[in-house]
């Protein structure tokens, strides 16, 4: 059963009053620092929907390497087809000292413009794990090509090329939206040039 915070830590009043012996002090101290040490191993439990922010942890997390995109498994449906990445971009995006990857994109069709997907991807710390897709920043059914994809300063740019109407062909889009995402508030809010905004 744990010991609860009062039992270990006394008031300064209490010290000041008290006519306590050297042994009850080095017996005070020694369970106090006892509580501290099994507080430092007491991690947050991971996300399945996004990263989680963490204080950094120094040099040795801000050197690790970005989550591998080739490794990963993307949650988008090719009917069979494979699945191309065709950009990435890295950068610490949750404020962890840990860098993810993002990733756009799409069904390896050979021939038109499939639309692209775009993912977050971390790292799993236990050895020879696979990178998870942590958040999907753009969904294939909107039907847009992602270019330009970057990471700057936390912040995931992308420009999105999509259309107007059914009626436009497929291979020549006729919108163009600048797309930002920032991790705020436990999930990322894309912003768009047009002032439309949503939180995925």
């Amino acid at each position: 059963m744990p010991h609860r915070p009062a039992e270990l830590t006394p008031t300064l009043d209490t010290l000041a009053h008290s006519g306590a012996r050297p042994l009850h002090w080095l017996a005070t101290a020694t369970a106090m620092a006892a509580v501290i040490a099994a507080a430092g191993l007491i991690q947050p439990a991971a996300s399945a929907t996004g990263p989680t922010p963490a204080p950094a942890s120094g040099p040795r997390a801000s050197a690790a390497p970005a989550p591998d995109p080739a490794r990963a498994t993307y949650p988008l449906d090719c009917k069979g087809l494979p699945v191309a990445v065709t950009a990435t971009a890295q950068g610490d995006l949750d404020g962890d000292g840990r860098p993810e990857t993002v990733t756009a994109v799409r069904c390896d069709a050979g021939s038109g413009t499939p639309p692209h997907a775009i993912y977050v991807l971390a790292q799993d710390k236990a050895p020879g794990s696979a990178p998870r897709v942590v958040a999907t920043l753009l969904e294939a059914a909107k039907k847009q090509t992602a270019t330009d994809l970057a990471v700057r300063d936390g912040v995931v740019t992308a420009s999105l090329l999509g259309y107007s109407s059914p009626q436009v062909p497929r291979y020549s889009p006729d919108v163009k939206q600048l797309a930002k995402w920032r991790w705020t508030g436990g999930k990322f809010r894309q912003e768009l040039t047009n002032s439309d905004a949503r939180s995925v």
